[in-house]
């Protein structure tokens, strides 16, 4: 046994005691999750809130965002102000105390707010830890106080600087860029997206977004609230029915309000937000949902004689097919899980939302039979469509499809079983596929190609999807498994590599498989696995040296460097010639597809990792995605046909390859 090591130098002196918002320069993530994309937009998300919940309260009528040309944030509201006088415990007014104690502020216990999306107290005071500036304006008691800090610091006490005839507070804030070294650039389209959640969850709230550098500006209004909210999800959908069930009740502290519409997709899209909050990962008011939805259709598709006495009941996977619902509930003291409010933990709360939902929805569906009998029969055939599913997939197991030990006999597999540095090419065609073959590197690139178009998922059940072969050997080839059987920890390749044309056939193809990836398996995309790779459209020689231009542009400014080169070498360049001539190219090729090149050329362009150009495919805003399948993979003509149309004028005629 070795001997113990024992160091005496280690003492008290070395432990390290950072004090004030020492903690969140030190250790930024653990406050905002990231100094990223995310982390630098938590920024506003964290000041904004403060504003929704003085509306919450009923004291604001609207917040304003106003992304400054000179790279600030500034956060408006016609709140109450916060308060400026001295707060007895810190000896400092309670406007510094917010911005600059970690856990102060007026959501705890008996403070300023009976519901709240704040938990910890720490969002302000984080954002002013973040900001190499920020200046704290507060319209109160008919006078202008204001406050400035430098990363946190105080620059002064709190003045009056001018009079006021309204109250509120304005907070203005500048990343530091030390801290979010990525970019501290601010991305309207997410200010717009998280204004608009926030306007459809606190109803008769006017919130506005602006834009200085491009003078772009939007406004929301909803007197709907989360009933428009559920309106806005369909959009693009057939509907069972234009009703929406809505209920807002009180239970105890606590307020529960719920909005339901169905929809004749395969999909469900359920939205749980506590005090605002979307919670992600769900927790206990959306498990109090699920629950009381599936014995309230149970127990009337029962009494109706809808649902035999011998059939089995219908699952809740059965029942919220193409169930469209968000649920809000607001209390006193949330319990999130972290600072990122992911899940909700509160106990009661499960039962608050199934006592409202088992009175007010048993109501609905009384009141309403014809409605019922659709969503009632809606489920019956998700569930006989989830048993011939079930057959489906038990014969293919049974055929050694999806098992994880039967691979498909068209996949060229990797002889790396890490799967940390595996990657999976789907490859259009069969001619690109044996190129792919042929010039891969196959330690640790696996080649899967395909025959023609994978079905559309958009408009089938699982028990079709399990019929076409090319989704088959796609599960089998992932290893993940489908449906209930889904288990993304199996996934045999962090990179699944979409290759296909770079022409419209080819751009249709790889919709449909994403169209498969997002409905079927989220969290492969969600997760960063997926890619799109970037063939070259063009292949220039000059002598025995190759380029290849993967745009338009590209191609051109490749030309425009060889015409310069030449002319810097002393070489007689014809200015009247054409600019191939020009630059000394002999031979410029369009690929019309990715079967036009040999092996050696796909691997240099498309597959080498030294020179390849992947695109990840990444979920920014799901329900834009999700509004995005349904109407470019749905049903409806009109709606593809009218997204056609609008992005017709961006359209280069000339270079359109029909």
């Amino acid at each position: 046994m070795a001997k113990q090591k024992i160091d005496k130098s280690y003492d008290g002196s070395q432990i390290q005691v950072l004090e004030g918002l020492e903690p969140v320069r030190k250790r930024p993530g653990m406050y905002i999750g990231s100094t990223g994309y995310d982390g630098v937009h938590h920024l506003i998300k964290e000041i904004a809130d403060n504003s929704i919940d003085e509306a919450i309260a009923g004291y604001a009528t609207k917040v304003v965002v106003t992304l400054q040309a000179d790279g600030g944030v500034r956060v408006y509201d016609d709140g109450r102000g916060i308060p400026v006088d001295v707060q007895a415990k810190t000896g400092k007014s309670a406007l510094e105390t917010v911005l600059t104690v970690l856990h102060a502020g007026g959501k705890f216990g008996n403070g300023g707010y009976k519901v709240s999306s704040g938990l910890h107290g720490v969002g302000s005071s984080v954002v002013n830890a973040l900001s190499n500036r920020l200046i704290a304006e507060v319209r109160k008691d008919k006078k202008l106080y204001r406050q400035e800090y430098v990363r946190g610091v105080p620059q002064g006490e709190v003045a009056v600087v001018g009079k006021s005839t309204e109250n509120g507070t304005t907070i203005t804030f500048y990343p530091d860029e030390t801290i979010f070294k990525e970019t501290i650039e601010f991305d309207y389209k997410w200010v717009v997206n998280y204004l608009r959640h926030q306007a459809y969850l606190t109803k008769g709230l006017y919130v506005a977004v602006r834009d200085e550098r491009t003078n772009e500006r939007q406004a929301f209004y909803f007197e709907g609230g989360i009933q428009s909210y559920v309106k806005n999800l369909n959009v693009g959908k057939d509907v069972v029915s234009d009703d929406v069930f809505y209920v807002e009740r009180q239970v105890e502290d606590s307020m529960v309000e719920v909005a339901i519409q169905y929809n004749e997709t395969f999909t469900e899209t359920v939205k749980p937000f506590a005090n605002n909050v979307l919670t992600p990962d769900g927790g206990t008011h959306l498990i109090g949902f699920k629950s009381a939805l599936t014995r309230v259709i149970n127990d009337y598709a029962r009494k109706s004689g809808l649902l035999k006495e011998k059939e089995e009941n219908l699952s809740g996977d059965d029942i919220r097919e193409g169930l469209t619902a968000v649920i809000l509930v607001k209390l006193p003291d949330p319990q999130f899980e972290g600072q990122t409010k992911n899940k909700l933990g509160n106990p009661e709360v499960r039962r608050y939302v199934e006592q409202v939902m088992n009175e007010y929805f048993s109501y609905y569906l009384d009141e309403n039979p014809n409605v019922a009998k659709k969503i009632v029969g809606k489920a019956l055939l998700a569930a006989r469509a989830r048993k011939a599913a079930r057959a489906a997939r038990d014969n293919v197991i049974r055929k050694g499809a999806l098992d994880g030990m039967s691979l498909p006999g068209k996949l060229a597999d990797c002889s790396s079983k890490d799967p940390s540095e595996s990657e999976l090419y789907i490859v259009e065609g069969e001619s690109a596929g044996g190129s792919a073959k042929s010039g891969r590197d196959s330690r640790t690139q696996a080649i899967l190609p395909l025959r023609g178009k994978v079905l559309n998922v958009e408009r089938a059940r699982l028990d079709r999807m399990l019929g076409n072969n090319e989704i088959v050997n796609l599960i089998k080839a992932l290893g993940v498994g489908i449906s209930d059987q889904f288990d993304v920890s199996a996934l045999r390749y962090h990179r699944i590599v979409i290759m296909t044309d770079a022409d419209v056939d080819g751009s249709h193809i790889a919709t449909l498989l994403m169209t498969f990836l997002f409905r079927y398996m989220r969290e492969v995309v969600d997760g960063g696995y997926v890619y799109l790779a970037k063939p070259p459209l063009f292949l220039l020689r000059q002598g025995q040296k190759k380029f290849y231009a993967y745009s338009d542009d590209e191609r051109d400014e490749i030309l425009d460097r060889l015409i310069v080169e030449r002319k810097d070498k002393g070489t007689n360049v014809d200015e009247d010639s054409d600019r191939n001539k020009q630059a000394g190219v002999t031979m410029l090729q369009r690929y019309k597809g990715l079967g036009e090149m040999d092996a050696e050329q796909l691997w240099d362009t498309t597959m080498n990792p030294e020179n390849r150009v992947l695109i990840q495919v990444t979920v920014k805003d799901a329900e834009k995605a999700d509004a995005i399948f349904t109407k470019l993979m749905g049903d409806q003509v009109d709606l593809r046909k009218n997204f056609i149309q609008s992005r017709a004028k961006f359209v280069n005629l000339a270079e359109l390859d029909i």
